[in-house]
């Protein structure tokens, strides 16, 4: 199995974050109507950070690329 990143949000991010994503399925727009939606995003970028080491790598656009084609739905 694949090696997995474990993320840990708070409550309200959660919940703030459910609903933008919730929004972005139903009208596939990324819009910020709130300055809480912005603050979560932040957050989870801070999370993130702090736990890639790929993103730091010289070939990361490479490896970006890569992990793009295996994340992208299947064509029929």
């Amino acid at each position: 199995m694949a090696d997995r990143v474990r993320l840990e949000l708070t409550p309200d991010e959660s919940l703030v974050l459910f609903e933008f994503l919730s929004r972005y399925s139903d009208t596939n727009a990324l819009t910020i109507e709130d300055q809480a939606e912005e603050r979560a995003l932040l957050n989870l970028l801070c999370v993130l950070e702090s736990h890639l080491v790929k993103p730091f790598c010289p070939e990361y656009h490479q490896l970006l690329q890569l992990a793009r084609e295996r994340l992208r739905d299947q064509a029929d």
